[in-house]
């Protein structure tokens, strides 16, 4: 697949998609960002303003698109916000897209759609069925995409950190940060510039899979990660005890081990293969 000069646009172009156009722009490709909301000035970058919602804007889309990644947010926490991001917006932009030489869409989904609590592994071939309206809502946008007119593929990307993301930083730092008493609580992560470099990678690979699954090489368990985030920063070591509410703070919720083993496969390099790399580089990075 050419990677020379591509016109590319970016649907839902926030946190990770203001990374990616960045990038993208850099390498020489044509890139429109899409978003709601006015965008911050990048060099190379046509922000365009509006809704997915909005067909007749969607009409109005800059000719000749190639590549198509697609990363929307949900407006609000309920259904039908959920509903309105990762289905109906992406249906819309899908036939608004009829006509264009549109070579591959990735749409971005999350690990969120695994239900296993048990700290087992997942890939995937895992089986996904998720419980909570969200990540339903994720499943239908992936099984529309891949059963489009379009070739495409889904990448689902674990709990997403970087530049401006610092909440677990500075809990340790406050000495606000608990490991829960009990069994290993494992979570997932992948850094923000990894996950633009993902889609950049998914979106020029020659022959993708339908489906990878976006996180690093070491799932961490809570202890682990906050100990060694303590010893970092300088801060005092985080005490353990019971914690009512391990499940949504550390992830309980969703314990499980995400394998990204067809990804590094398919040939792609992470820039911050673990937490320690992406977190050092927060603390020493002016973000």
């Amino acid at each position: 697949m050419s990677q020379d000069g591509a016109r590319i646009l970016i649907a839902g172009c926030g946190y990770v998609g203001t990374a990616l156009a960045a990038r993208l722009a850099g390498e020489g490709h044509e890139v429109f960002a899409l978003r709601r909301s006015e965008g911050p000035p990048l060099a190379g970058v046509t922000w365009l303003r509006a809704d997915l919602l909005d067909i007749d804007a969607l009409r109005g889309l800059p000719p000749r698109i190639a590549r198509v990644v697609y990363s929307a947010s949900a407006g609000g926490g309920d259904d039908r916000a959920y509903r309105s991001a990762y289905v109906d917006g992406l249906r819309y932009l899908l036939a608004a897209l009829d006509g264009h030489p549109v070579e591959r869409v990735v749409f971005t989904s999350s690990t969120g759609v695994y239900a296993q609590m048990d700290g087992g592994w997942v890939d995937e071939q895992s089986p996904a069925e998720p419980e909570h309206f969200s990540s339903k809502r994720l499943l239908e946008g992936e099984h529309l995409v891949l059963h489009s007119r379009f070739s495409a593929t889904v990448v689902r990307f674990a709990g997403i950190y970087g530049p401006g993301r610092t909440r677990l930083l500075d809990s340790v730092r406050r000495g606000d940060a608990v490991i829960p008493d009990g069994p290993p609580v494992y979570s997932n992560r992948i850094h923000r510039d990894d996950c633009a470099g993902v889609l950049r990678h998914l979106l020029f690979l020659d022959r993708s899979d339908a489906l990878y699954v976006g996180a690093d090489h070491e799932p961490a368990e809570a202890g682990t990660l906050l100990r060694w985030l303590a010893a970092a920063l300088g801060a005092p070591a985080p005490r353990t005890e019971l914690v009512a509410d391990a499940g949504h703070r550390y992830g309980r919720a969703s314990n499980k081990r995400v394998k990204n083993a067809r990804l590094l496969a398919s040939g792609y390099s992470f820039r911050y293969p673990t937490f320690r790399e992406g977190y050092k580089s927060l603390m020493v990075r002016p973000y």
